[in-house]
């Protein structure tokens, strides 16, 4: 009987615009390149799928969390491994997140607010701060850094290649096999 290989959970964590879908989905290319089975889910496209009912309130957020852990879960437990991109702005869904999922990796996606809104290319920021947009996260909601994140990836100040190298180390260094 062939061992069963349990995938991780890398979960990408940051402001709006701070890079988080292309870091994600540049080491999911990646992993894939490398042989990994691997799938990127994205906090905007799992809202939409599986959290289309769910409003932006600290209860509804909390909420998309438990479905995105619950589909990784799923994913980890064939083998799968999940990069997971969402703001989760609180703690308390990070810690559940990493209380949920034994392979986990959280990594902060850490880049400053100038910089997010200068590359917002959807508007939001400036709606926020229009007041067009409640409860948006890094205007008229906290967003909780992490304290003890196995990885800091500041992409104000480096660029994807360098992140994807320090991502991959850093799973190396945890015993991605």
């Amino acid at each position: 009987m062939a061992r069963e290989q349990q995938g991780w959970t890398i979960w990408m964590t940051g402001l709006p615009s701070s890079g988080k879908t292309t870091t994600a989905l540049a080491l999911a290319e990646k992993l894939a390149e490398l042989g990994y089975a691997v799938e990127c889910l994205d906090g905007d496209e799992l809202r939409r799928h599986i959290g289309s009912g769910l409003g932006f309130s600290r209860e509804d957020r909390l909420e998309n969390v438990r479905r995105a852990v619950y589909v990784c879960s799923l994913l980890n437990r064939h083998g799968v491994n999940a990069v997971v991109s969402m703001i989760s702005p609180y703690a308390e869904m990070r810690a559940y997140a990493r209380g949920q999922l034994s392979r986990f990796m959280e990594v902060h996606i850490d880049c400053a607010l100038s910089e997010c809104e200068r590359r917002d290319v959807k508007g939001l920021y400036a709606k926020a701060r229009r007041g067009e947009i409640p409860l948006f996260t890094g205007v008229s909601d906290v967003y909780e850094p992490p304290e003890h994140p196995e990885l800091i990836l500041h992409t104000d100040h480096s660029g994807v290649e360098d992140n994807i190298r320090q991502l991959l180390e850093a799973l190396r260094s945890r015993g991605l096999s």
